[in-house]
């Protein structure tokens, strides 16, 4: 709908525009106030009147149109206000052509269409939104699934034809298709975009799984369980459609401010047109009063308001790595008190990271390092990727290993410099029958305690090294907590991964409420629950399972890393993949709605003082507003409004301007 509107008053606003040169250019009043003339010829009185017909046919009647919603729902807003202004003009211009009278609207008519045209195109382009979520979580889903027949054989179907019951062949790498029960086979699977789980998860037979899940190295036999409707991703699609059914209509400022003047505008040209008739009788002079407070009535200012600080405030925000999608929710970013974070890939990097090494006899930590860097060289495995990194960042040089072997659910096996090396979890030791040093075994515990993996390095059947691995904390992660406490935000946490897990990660953060082990709908409830307590909730997460709170949350915060489900359900997203983003958020917030204020204001202010005016309050002691003067008063109000919307780009949005921001701290694990 945005998009439709926003391509129509951007195309009426040009034509509206080159139409209105000529009445412009032909207009008595503006002649006399800039000092040129224009040549006429048989026929030249007619061009005003003709041209400004035809802007108000093709500029105007759209806002009549959009009035009609708000007459019929007895809330007159900013198309109301605008289609009484440009109405009474047109009618009261045309009937000076066949009735003279002291002066007409033609110039101001066009002008005053033109200039809303413009502050609506201006708008909608702010506000449209894409509401795509929906298709991005079927995309999920493969369309095909290969389904296991009777005799052994596989046969390719759509998922739509999958029925409880079926059995189905999961290829290593492949989606699975359907909601389900493992029945053969074992292997990894990946289900942070359902659960927010950071690691991925082991299945073995009797293991549900779930559709839309990423499978691992090994190959599964699943029994579907459940699809269509009944699948989990199904509900995660319902609980988004849900709560962007029910996010509140919250009325703009500018309709507020519009409704209001109508109403007064209404009110004055009703006494206006009590008094005059009194005083002078009912004539031409009273009719020329009452057309000239309705016509006043509207200044150009008010539309211009907040569509200019709103395309100041998108550019803003644009440079500084946040994307605004939903303009409401960029209002309300200044009145949040309590923030929700995502763990798992928001407040922490969402990959597994070398956080300590105990080594024993006389190996050293970047011996074990290179040993175990060497042997997991051929091993795309996660706890491969995060040794990797461990040697690099410690600038080490793994030497090269052979007779490279993959243990399936143990761990790998090379030959280095001549000795046999193993890197595994616990399954390894056991499997080599091998004893843990009592060096290591406090070390294990110790990183179990704080809810961390622990690998170990054996070098010719005996553990020499352990390594413990955890979900590391981002940098910024300890800024923008600090920063939103400084501005009595409160921060919370929502996470499907353990309560050691999360708790480690909250005590490490500082963060007030920890919700762990939630399932994407207990999700979206958490934030209904907060809601429910009073509070303006903001959520920031990056997953197909934070979607449903993305969207029912007041304003949704997706990480621009994340998801395509996840950012196409927020209403602002940030570019840059750093948390701190959200304090600039509640900043620019702010500034912006002063700034919306401050316009709303000025544009009051030109009522204030024009309508009175307008209205003859002076006329006794010679002080009347002429429809010209009225009309200059206009234009300078639009003015104003537009050079302090300039004064939004001042805001300072650099970090150490930001609250709360100190020295940034080395990245911590998470545990």
């Amino acid at each position: 709908m945005h998009e439709g509107h926003e391509q129509m008053f951007r195309r009426r606003f040009f034509v509206s525009t080159l139409l209105s040169i000529p009445v412009l250019l032909y207009s008595e009043t503006l002649q006399a106030w800039l000092g040129f003339s224009v040549p006429a010829f048989p026929g030249s009185e007619w061009i005003n009147p003709v041209f400004a017909v035809v802007v108000f046919a093709y500029g105007g009647v759209p806002f009549l149109e959009m009035a009609v919603p708000e007459l019929e729902d007895r809330t007159p807003g900013m198309m109301t206000l605008i289609s009484m202004a440009i109405t009474v003009a047109f009618v009261y211009s045309l009937a000076s052509v066949v009735v003279p009278t002291a002066s007409t609207f033609f110039w101001e008519l066009v002008t005053l269409i033109d200039i809303m045209l413009l502050g609506h195109w201006i708008e909608m382009r702010s506000v449209r939104r894409a509401s795509s979520a929906l298709d991005e979580l079927a995309r999920l889903l493969p369309d095909t699934a290969e389904r296991i027949t009777d005799d052994g054989d596989t046969e390719e179907v759509p998922v739509s034809e999958l029925s409880e019951g079926d059995l189905v062949l999961v290829h290593p790498g492949a989606n699975v298709p359907a909601d389900g029960v493992v029945e053969e086979g074992d292997s990894d699977v990946n289900e942070s975009m359902i659960t927010g789980e950071s690691r991925p998860v082991s299945k073995d037979p009797g293991d549900e799984v779930i559709g839309g899940t990423i499978n691992g190295d090994g190959s599964l036999r699943v029994r579907i369980s459940a699809t269509g409707d009944e699948t989990t991703l199904a509900g995660i699609m319902r609980l988004v459609e849900e709560a962007q059914e029910s996010e509140s209509q919250t009325q703009q400022l500018a309709d507020r401010a519009a409704g209001w003047l109508f109403y007064v505008a209404l009110v004055v040209a009703v006494v206006t047109a009590i008094a005059w008739t009194v005083a002078v009788s009912f004539g031409a002079t009273v009719v020329e009063r009452v057309v000239t407070v309705l016509v006043i009535a509207c200044p150009h200012a008010l539309g211009l308001a907040i569509p200019l600080v709103v395309a100041i405030n998108t550019s803003l925000a644009a440079r500084n790595g946040m994307l605004i999608r939903d303009r409401i929710a960029m209002e309300r970013a200044r009145e949040l008190d309590t923030i929700v974070f995502d763990k798992t890939g928001t407040l922490t990097r969402g990959e597994q990271g070398v956080v300590d090494v105990a080594t024993v006899g006389d190996v050293d930590e970047d011996e074990a390092l290179s040993l175990a860097a060497a042997v997991e060289g051929d091993s795309e495995h996660m706890i491969a990727q995060a040794v990797h990194e461990a040697a690099a960042d410690r600038q080490i040089d793994a030497p090269r290993a052979s007779d490279f072997e993959a243990l399936k659910g143990r761990g790998v096996r090379g030959t280095v410099d001549g000795d046999t090396v193993h890197v595994g979890g616990p399954n390894l030791l056991s499997h080599l029958d091998a004893d843990v040093p009592s060096e290591l075994a406090t070390f294990a515990e110790r990183a179990g305690a704080n809810a961390q993996t622990v690998v170990y390095l054996v070098r010719e059947g005996t553990p020499v090294a352990a390594f413990a691995l955890a979900d590391v904390v981002r940098e910024e992660s300890y800024q923008v907590v600090d920063a939103l406490h400084e501005l009595d935000v409160e921060v919370a946490m929502l996470t499907g991964d353990s309560e050691d897990v999360a708790h480690a990660v909250a005590d490490e953060l500082g963060i007030d409420t920890v919700f762990a082990e939630v399932l994407p709908g207990d999700k979206d409830e958490k934030v209904t629950e907060l809601q429910e307590q009073g509070k303006l909730v903001g959520m920031v997460g990056d997953g197909v399972n934070d979607a449903p709170a993305l969207t029912r949350a007041d304003v949704g915060i997706a990480i621009g890393s994340g998801t395509d489900v996840a950012v196409q359900s927020a209403d602002i997203i940030l570019v840059q993949n750093n948390p701190m983003d959200v304090v600039r958020l509640v900043k620019l917030s702010t500034a912006s709605y002063r700034k919306m204020q401050e316009n709303l204001a000025w544009a009051a202010g030109y009522n204030v003082l024009a309508l009175p005016l307008a209205a003859g309050v002076l006329a006794p002691v010679g002080i009347l507003l002429s429809p010209a003067v009225g009309a200059l008063l206009m234009s300078l109000s639009t003015v104003i409004v537009a050079i302090n919307a300039q004064f939004l780009r001042r805001v300072d949005l650099d970090l150490p301007s930001l609250p709360g921001v100190s020295p940034t701290p080395e990245a911590q694990p998470a545990g």
